[in-house]
């Protein structure tokens, strides 16, 4: 039977575009007259097998443009938003850092910034930079500490930790877990505060790009970056003596002149017989940074972020986290109330993260690449129908005005959904596998 035939009780327009949408391969080859939901279920089904591309082809979709007026147009065409004030805040954060840093010099500084700029504004480098940018404020903004005059900076609380630290648990815990030393309670402590912290961000962050929906990368890079950028800013205008101070000087008051200290790391310098630790603390630029606890920041926000991909894991998550609490109170560097208070920072920026911009994670998806769309934000409900699941979504035009947007749901939510509310987003075979996890591309929302 031929197709003429099949059509003709059809009148003569509509048999017409039939037969046209018929010899197009794909979504438009199925008859109007087959239910709606089954070509829905196709639909969806054909996006999913079409998704999973190997990552040698997925380089393709790569921003590879040099163009400086790529950036320009984008810039021009930007729906800004609220959620732009970020890196308005960055500028002035990264301003302050390069004015008040007194090394390199002032050529030094220049060029560097000048390479920021223009990293910023070739397409190429900005799609890396900008997810980046966060974090890289945070680490300008940590070295710059030591060059801030202490005529301009407040006086350092040397009671008020140890004094909460007594009202809230009735003790100095950390006092208390330092006092009795061993060889092998030293390598304990270090294991999690030498040297799973220094490298857990990296692991992460892999993991991030692997295993979680397109677009977890950059949402977790941004909550780590602003978070350390946020707890420096706390350790700068409320500076507070650690415990190891408290075991030297007693509760006498404080000046900036004083140096970092290792206190019971130096255990493990003299153990390798190496000058690692003990040199790296005395030059802290951030002596006085004990509240709120950075170590304790980032085991936290690890914890969350990867008990969103492996909720099976999360136990194990904690487990490591209470351990790095108990070597930062061995070790006599932090105080039980800074760890708290660094763990409640982590949790403002993770479930602020998870409420408005991360992806949610799709039970019978194991790496990114099984993704076939992205739903943003908190579920209104947590009852998903088969309706649900294989809504149709309809490709919509990619704008270079949206790679700036950090927030925005108009170009990454469909059926006109808030973030909040829970988004969903279709990843095509174009920008899923890679731009996903960049900030210069509409699959990234933060």
């Amino acid at each position: 039977m031929t197709n003429k035939t099949y059509f003709a009780f059809l009148d003569s327009t509509t048999a017409a575009d039939m037969l046209a949408r018929s010899k197009v391969p794909g979504l438009s080859a199925l008859p109007s007259f087959i239910p709606h939901r089954v070509r829905r279920k196709w639909r969806a089904t054909r996006s999913r097998i079409r998704s999973r591309q190997s990552i040698t082809s997925s380089i393709s979709s790569l921003e590879t443009s040099f163009s400086p007026a790529d950036t320009l147009r984008s810039l021009r065409t930007h729906p800004w938003s609220i959620y732009d004030g970020q890196y308005l805040i960055i500028a002035i954060v990264l301003i302050f850092s390069l004015s008040v840093m007194e090394a390199p010099g002032p050529f030094a500084k220049t060029f560097v910034a000048t390479l920021g700029m223009a990293g910023l504004v070739l397409p190429i480098t900005r799609q890396f930079l900008l997810p980046f940018l966060p974090a890289l404020t945070w680490l300008i903004l940590f070295s710059s500490c030591k060059y801030v005059s202490a005529d301009y900076r407040p006086a350092i609380w040397v009671r008020v930790l140890p004094t909460l630290e007594n009202i809230l648990y009735g003790a100095n815990l950390s006092n208390i877990l330092s006092a009795h030393k061993h060889v092998v309670l030293d390598i304990l402590a270090w294991i999690p505060y030498g040297i799973v912290h220094y490298v857990s961000p990296i692991v992460v962050s892999g993991c991030m790009f692997i295993w979680g929906p397109p677009g977890t990368l950059p949402i977790w890079a941004r909550a780590f970056g602003y978070m350390n950028m946020f707890a420096v800013v706390i350790q700068l205008i409320f500076p507070c003596s650690p415990p190891w101070y408290e075991n030297t000087y007693g509760l006498a008051p404080a000046n900036y002149s004083i140096a970092g200290d290792a206190a019971g790391l130096k255990a493990i310098d003299k153990l390798f017989g190496v000058d690692l630790y003990t040199s790296g603390f005395h030059a802290s630029p951030m002596v006085f940074g004990a509240f709120p606890s950075l170590h304790s920041g980032w085991a936290t926000l690890e914890t969350l972020f990867m008990g969103h991909l492996f909720p099976k894991l999360f136990p194990f998550y904690v487990f490591y986290t209470m351990w790095l609490w108990w070597s930062t109170m061995y070790f006599s560097h932090h105080y039980a109330v800074d760890l708290v208070a660094g763990s409640l920072l982590a949790g403002v920026a993770y479930f602020w993260a998870r409420a408005k911009f991360l992806p949610r994670v799709q039970p019978d998806k194991e790496f990114r690449w099984d993704y076939d769309y992205v739903e943003i934000g908190e579920p209104a409900d947590n009852a998903y129908t088969m309706l649900d699941i294989y809504e149709e979504f309809r490709p919509q035009s990619q704008s270079d005005s949206d790679e700036w947007t950090v927030g925005s749901s108009s170009s990454y939510s469909t059926g006109g959904r808030s973030p909040s509310t829970g988004s969903r987003s279709p990843i095509d075979d174009a920008q899923s596998l890679w731009e996903g996890d960049t900030l210069a591309s509409d699959n990234e929302r933060i």
